[in-house]
């Protein structure tokens, strides 16, 4: 019982020792700046790619395309179709 106990314990401190992270990406811009280095992060306050280029020039930095842009799917894609059951 005393080997559980500590155990738990341990799993316990583990975890508290690493702070929960934040999410990655904003969902309301759809342009993020990768920067890297010793610690890396991503940047989403960018409306364009030029405004985020712009910014990371001359930097160890990346522009990517945010994956999780809350408008990203507002439109639907032109190539979609419906197919129609006539029942028989």
């Amino acid at each position: 019982m005393r080997i559980l106990a500590l155990a738990i314990l341990a799993i316990g401190a583990a975890s508290a020792a690493a702070p929960a992270q934040a999410q990655t990406y904003d969902p309301n811009y759809p342009v993020c700046l990768h920067v890297y280095g010793r610690i890396s992060y991503y940047d989403c306050t960018y409306h364009t790619l030029p405004q985020c280029n712009a910014s990371a020039s001359g930097r160890s930095a990346q522009c990517v395309i945010n994956p999780y842009f809350a408008h990203a799917s507002q439109y639907p894609s032109a190539r979609r179709y419906k197919r129609h059951y006539n029942g028989y």
